[in-house]
């Protein structure tokens, strides 16, 4: 089943009182689910992980719209004495059971509660014991992305205080840890500590390991699950960071993932835009603008090359929704930070043809620029969380949008902070070199308030990378000496291989329509 990304909750609800109105049995096995269930587990005891991704991926989704569109898949208790009640296999088909629930229904908190128990009983088998299994790095990497999906759907659900009913009140009081923000980040913290990928990862910089050649599989008979699960973890460490607000952490979690490079996280497309997204937005929120544009502009040229070959996926949609969400990341950046000799052709003429417009207006810095800045945020930014139990002996209030509130004022005050940088930039464009009194005549400013100014913009297109070095993000710099202001522009790298190859392009096509053409 492939990975989704922002699950929109169906209106209906599936509870073990009406299952039985709505003709769902939960102890009913059609064969064909029998004969899916008994296969898989036996691929599974083989290590065949051609044929479990073949099930997990495309027999999993076609039983799924074929029999359990609108219900939920058999219980496993139903199918468990097929399967010899494996336990580690009957953990796996209840995490199935559980994301086709997410994804086709809505969940009942007392599901949300009972799918967080089984993430822990089967996360502990895999820490805990030798699980001696191959497991598709598909499966692997949807096995994350779903827990931090559900730990971000649950505290959504739980911060909709308003209309809970008693009984709910009751089970949020009695199940307390259920989905707690410590508990979340210990799991998955401790998959990157007890898999040692990060001392796997280094030692393959040094030639001694073979993780990403082999995409993170063991082809000398041993387990991936621990390895991957650590691997993907630290993904899963800065979607949740992200989800938090605390960026420079979240970058810190993916610091032993050398993004410039291919590796594990592109063999499952999924990860591939899920890491980039994350990664681009929170150099986004840290001002660190040019490194969000480059790796943007890197996956939107990727996604425009093959997207093509994921059109029959159950994850066309979420790939194109993340798509629509980076391109107005990417059109903040540079708004921001006018750069646009880092972006390719091919993405800035899809760029102009979507914001172009909006672009052009936000550079103006006015009530509608902002508004523009605001609708283009909140269309793009994660779903923010607020990690903390609700008080309940204080009047029950909704507080879901509290966090992205909070982190959407912090990005326009930012941008607010941006207006009187255009105008400097304006005139430092025209220039090479400009006296402090003349620069002052012309923003209508004195001269201690424009070198404030000048100081801020200095500060506003510098940021601190991740080694703690300091970089800029400005196109053009500029140092003041005796009272007089020298413009260093950057030039463009001048860049020839887009140009050839559209005309190489160009000419197979007309030589393919001469080759056509009969001679009489």
């Amino acid at each position: 089943m492939a990975a989704n990304y922002d699950y929109e909750e169906a209106p209906g609800t599936y509870d073990d009182a009406n299952r039985q109105d709505l003709g769902y049995d939960p102890n009913f096995v059609p064969d064909s689910v029998k004969s899916f269930v008994v296969h898989l587990y036996r691929h599974i005891r083989e290590k065949n992980v051609y044929e479990i991704h073949q099930m997990y991926e495309i027999s999993f989704q076609t039983l799924s719209d074929r029999l359990f569109k609108d219900t939920p898949w058999p219980s496993v208790d139903a199918v468990a004495h097929y399967v010899d009640n494996d336990q580690v296999f009957c953990l796996l088909y209840r995490e199935m059971w559980f994301r086709h629930l997410y994804a086709r229904l809505s969940p009942t908190l007392k599901q949300r509660i009972d799918s967080w128990d089984n993430y822990c009983s089967l996360f502990q088998v895999v820490l805990h014991r030798v699980v001696n299994m191959q497991l598709p790095n598909q499966w692997l990497w949807d096995m994350v992305d779903e827990f931090v999906y559900q730990f971000q759907s649950f505290c959504q659900y739980r911060a909709k205080m308003k209309n809970k009913t008693e009984q709910e009140i009751a089970l949020l009081r009695q199940f307390d840890q259920a989905w707690n923000v410590y508990g979340v980040l210990n799991y998955l913290q401790a998959f990157v500590e007890k898999s040692n990928i990060i001392q796997i990862l280094e030692q393959e910089k040094e030639g001694g390991e073979q993780f990403t050649a082999t995409d993170g599989y063991d082809y000398s008979g041993g387990s991936n699950v621990l390895k991957v699960l650590g691997y993907f973890s630290m993904v899963g460490l800065l979607r949740v960071h992200c989800l938090l607000g605390d960026y420079q952490t979240g970058l810190k979690c993916l610091l032993p993932i050398d993004i410039s490079q291919q590796g594990v996280y592109t063999s499952v497309i999924g990860s591939h835009i899920a890491t980039i997204y994350h990664y681009g937005f929170a150099n986004l929120m840290m001002r660190r603008y040019v490194e969000a544009i480059r790796e943007f502009n890197k996956i939107l040229l990727y996604i425009y090359k093959t997207k093509q070959y994921h059109q029959k996926s159950p994850q066309y949609e979420q790939i194109l929704k993340k798509n629509e969400q980076m391109y107005a990341l990417l059109a903040i950046c540079l708004s921001l930070c006018p750069q646009a000799k880092l972006v390719d052709e091919t993405v800035n003429s899809q760029l102009r043809e979507k914001y172009g417009e909006k672009m052009a207006r936000m550079q103006r810095y006015d009530d509608e620029a902002f508004a523009i800045y605001d609708e283009l945020f909140s269309y793009a930014c994660p779903k923010f969380i607020t990690p903390s139990a609700p008080s309940f002996e204080e009047p029950l209030v909704n507080y879901n949008q509290d966090a992205y509130r909070l982190q959407l004022k912090l990005f326009l005050y930012e941008v607010k902070q941006q207006q009187l940088l255009s105008g400097v930039r304006t005139f430092l464009k025209v220039y090479s070199t400009i006296s402090l009194g003349k620069l002052a005549n012309y923003m209508e400013v004195d001269e201690s308030t424009l070198r404030s100014i000048l100081f801020t913009y200095k500060h506003k297109t510098h940021a601190v990378d991740s080694d703690g070095k300091i970089i800029s993000n400005a196109d053009l710099d500029f140092y003041i000496d005796d009272d007089m202001i020298h413009v260093v522009e950057s030039k463009p790298v001048k860049r020839y291989g887009d140009y050839f190859l559209r005309q190489i392009v160009k000419l197979e096509g007309v030589i393919t329509d001469m080759d056509r053409i009969k001679l009489e």
